[in-house]
């Protein structure tokens, strides 16, 4: 039970970790799973793709298909809006940060 709830609640980190780094430049899926595993989520692809899906089906990232050594690569890069976003959960959780550090 502790591990879904837990699974449940970094759901959302994940999603700002996403779009922190497709703010900054396109990713792509693989690029992902390896940077979010650097900070401590241990997700599969099964799991991660379905997440960028649900980020592009809600605006907050942009689709670029590209042809990398002859083999399609799907890139993501923040909207307009998933800039948006993003800045409202820095400030949620810079606000949370301060009052839980006490």
């Amino acid at each position: 039970m502790e591990d879904k709830v837990l699974r449940k609640l970094f759901l959302g980190f994940i999603q700002i970790h996403i779009l922190h780094h497709a703010k900054q430049e396109p990713i792509y899926g693989k690029w992902m799973l390896e940077e979010l595993k650097e900070h401590g989520y241990n997700i599969s692809s099964g799991t991660l793709y379905p997440i960028l899906h649900s980020m592009e089906t809600d605006g907050l990232l942009l689709k670029e298909d590209k042809n990398v050594d002859g083999k399609i690569r799907k890139y993501y890069s923040a909207t307009n809006k998933g800039n948006e976003v993003l800045g409202e959960a820095q400030n949620k959780a810079f606000e949370l940060f301060k009052e839980i550090r006490d």
